[in-house]
């Protein structure tokens, strides 16, 4: 089928976003609905490898920070059934199977959660590298975790439609306003070799090859005045942590809702359950570790061209900007999400005094989704009206090679186009990519012709969601692949001129979320594609795939239109539907077994503890307990872990296991007798770690307090607790 992206601005209604009978106010702000929540989706935090580096032997062995889905429910005042719904998740992106359970679940609770469904609900990940994977839809990225992961996939779904009731029922009248700020010190492209393939003369139009603005939305209930939530997108990848870390965490963006969220306790300004979504936008190139890439042997920085050290990837590392630290990234991830929130922050006072713009337009609450088998899709270029033609789904030789965020093994490099004869054996041995679609992917050398595998099931998505939002002048695109930073500001600059014509608006904010809905890996300009470095040979569906999407997004415009304008219009297709393999993907990771304390103890046994009595800020105290798996409770909306003060002869909890400071790690000591040990560790924060949070510590006696679960050999799970010594905090 051949898509012409003008064919529905030709049909008979107005072109005028806002409906012939009914203009936009632009000075003045207009009234929205605006819900805000937050819940729990931390899964199994141990025994379940991470979704994002694809490396097996990266499993979880703790927790540093819970993970969570932040939720924004819009409305139009006039009409309620006019609204969408948009999820953060702190996952390795967007999913197919994830959504599905999302919208199931919606229509499972009925009532007025059933306006809910495929066209007005948009789940996006903050693309974080350190949490546990089993959960995603296809194949390939399940081969790197074990297959399914049944509980972590539960918690995730579970966790989102919490999240979502309780944004419902915070809705309000509010008002929206927006601003943008360049954080210039939080992101670098990691892949300048294949920026500076762009044309000259479009990169003369920008300063720099890396995206770094952030665009924020506050809300602001009328009723008190107080904001209950903002919302940014800024691009930056969520591989802050190394691929060697194993504790569950949010990556650089569950730090900065986490400091904005702390920070936001103690201050008049904002509402209860105050929620900070820290979404992300052109995340393609975008790394965290701003220092750049060196060789880990020489010290030297890697080859530019190849992201190697002597001809091979896995000595070339980014390195963040606290590196030296030895921690697998921890530090660097906390200070690159403290950037994203102090620019957050100032940026939020500066449209707090009037800096910003106000979002207008009550019933410019829109929406829209459908889906596109991009295999031999055929459509009229919106870059120079060529009819293009997407692939088969297919993956180049420089995949293997990683990034210098996180290298590759075996001899893959980037911007490679020559697989060895080994690989090709390998290949040869999965699907043999015919003539055509060698012709097609050119380039390209195909590693894995992902469109062609689908045995035990689909190995990749063919069919990808197509996906925006509006909320008055604002446009958010949605996007299942990740976006390189050219690729995003032409399809934003391409969007923007759009709807200044099909909608008249006449300054519109263009956004991008990305990767969300489903994940189809990566999509590059035609320029940065023919060099064939990591992204562009994880750019799915060929050279044409960013002309697809454009196309595509600039064909459905329209339905963000108002209603009356909306209503005019043919009903918009479903689109093929794409499988969910929730019910036969494959599992490798077994079930808990049982859990039984070592002889002569009993579980919550403190085994041992650091030993100075007296502590001062900065220092380190830890505890060992006898304990459980904690895969038998992941305990949502609870912690494993708790730091108490002593007050007045009451503890009162004073950290949990959702602060970034308090560590819960887990040691399986004995398979076959089931016994294993839990340490307890709490960094004690210093001023740099209390960005924003005021007088947070006081002198007084601490103690560590162990939360846990434990599976006898009849499966009867039953709780326990353990207490560690008290000690003394000296301010």
């Amino acid at each position: 089928m051949i898509v012409f992206w003008w064919s529905v601005g030709s049909l008979s209604h107005p072109t005028d976003g806002t409906g012939s009978d009914e203009k936009r106010d632009t000075k003045h702000g207009s009234t929205f609905l605006v819900g805000v929540g937050k819940a729990d989706i931390t899964g199994a935090v141990v025994q379940i490898p991470f979704a994002g580096y694809g490396q097996m032997n990266q499993t979880g062995t703790g927790l540093r920070q819970r993970t969570y889905a932040r939720s924004f429910v819009f409305a139009d005042p006039a009409n309620i059934t006019n609204s969408f719904i948009y999820v953060v998740l702190d996952t390795q992106s967007g999913d197919t199977a994830v959504r599905y359970g999302i919208l199931q679940g919606l229509q499972t609770l009925g009532g007025k959660y059933g306006n809910f469904r495929e066209h007005n609900v948009a789940v996006g990940g903050t693309h974080q590298h350190s949490g546990p994977g089993g959960w995603m839809n296809y194949l390939l990225p399940q081969i790197a975790t074990l297959g399914f992961d049944k509980q972590t996939y539960t918690a995730i779904v579970d966790g989102a439609l919490l999240s979502i009731q309780r944004a419902y029922d915070s809705l309000a009248p509010s008002t929206i306003s927006v601003g943008t700020i360049d954080i210039k010190d939080a992101n670098i492209n990691r892949s300048p070799y294949s920026y500076l393939a762009n044309p000259a003369a479009e990169r003369a139009q920008y300063s720099s090859d890396t995206d770094t603005t952030m665009t924020l939305l506050t809300f602001d209930r009328l009723s008190d005045g107080k904001t209950t939530g903002v919302l940014s997108f800024f691009s930056v990848h969520g591989t802050s942590l190394y691929n060697n870390n194993t504790l569950v965490t949010g990556d650089n963006k569950g730090v900065a809702a986490y400091l904005f969220e702390r920070g936001a306790t103690n201050d008049a300004r904002f509402a209860d359950n105050f929620v900070a979504g820290f979404s992300q936008s052109s995340v393609g190139d975008m790394s965290p570790n701003v220092l750049g890439p060196f060789c880990e042997d020489t010290g030297l920085p890697c080859d530019f061209k190849t992201s190697t050290c002597n001809g091979r990837t896995e000595l070339c590392q980014a390195r963040g900007p606290y590196f030296n630290e030895g921690d697998n990234g921890a530090k660097s991830a906390f200070e690159i999400g403290r950037r994203q929130y102090n620019a957050a922050f100032q940026l939020y006072g500066q449209i707090s005094s009037g800096s910003g713009v106000l979002l207008a337009g009550e019933s410019a609450v829109a929406s829209y989704h459908t889906y596109q088998n991009m295999s031999g899709y055929e459509f009229i270029s919106p870059f120079n009206g060529r009819l293009l033609s997407t692939c088969y789904a297919a993956l180049g030789s420089s995949f293997g090679g990683g990034t210098s965020d996180g290298p590759g093994a075996f001899d893959f490099t980037q911007n490679n186009a020559s697989p060895n004869p080994f690989w090709r054996l390998v290949r040869g041995g999965l699907h043999q990519p015919g003539p055509e679609q060698i012709k097609c992917q050119s380039p390209k050398q195909i590693l894995f012709d992902l469109g062609a595998m689908n045995s035990p099931y689909a190995w990749a998505p063919d069919i990808v969601d197509v996906q925006a939002l509006r909320l008055g002048q604002l446009l958010v695109i949605v996007s299942p692949s990740e976006i390189t930073t050219m690729s995003g500001r032409r399809w934003k600059a391409t969007i923007a001129g759009a709807a200044h014509s099909i909608l008249s608006i006449s300054d519109p904010i263009v956004v991008l979320a990305s990767p969300a809905d489903s994940y189809a890996h990566y999509v590059t300009t035609e320029e940065e594609y023919a060099v064939q470095r990591y992204e562009g040979a994880s750019t799915l569906y060929g050279p044409n795939q960013l002309a697809a999407y454009v196309n595509l997004s600039l064909a459905y415009l329209p339905y963000l239109g108002v209603p009356n304008a909306v209503a005019q219009l043919p009903k918009l297709p479903e689109g093929p539907r794409p499988p969910v393999t929730t019910n036969y993907s494959l599992a490798f990771v077994p079930g808990v077994a049982f859990d039984s304390p070592p002889f002569g103890h009993s579980f919550g046994d403190v085994l041992s503890s650091s030993t100075p009595y007296f502590y001062m800020v900065g220092d380190y105290v830890s505890a060992t307990f006898v304990g459980a798996n904690p895969r038998n409770d992941m305990r949502l909306e609870k912690t494993y872990a708790a730091v108490e003060m002593n007050i007045d002869g009451i503890w009162e909890v004073v950290r949990t296991d959702a602060d970034w400071n308090l560590v819960f790690e887990w040691k399986q000591t004995n398979v076959l007798l089931g016994t294993s040990q839990v340490t307890l560790t709490w960094h004690i924060e210093d001023s740099y770690y209390l960005s924003g949070w005021g007088n947070a510590l006081q002198r007084g006696i601490y103690r560590l307090h162990y939360y846990g679960e434990s599976k006898n050999v009849f499966g009867t799970i039953s709780s326990f607790e353990g207490v560690g010594p008290e000690f003394s905090l000296q301010i």
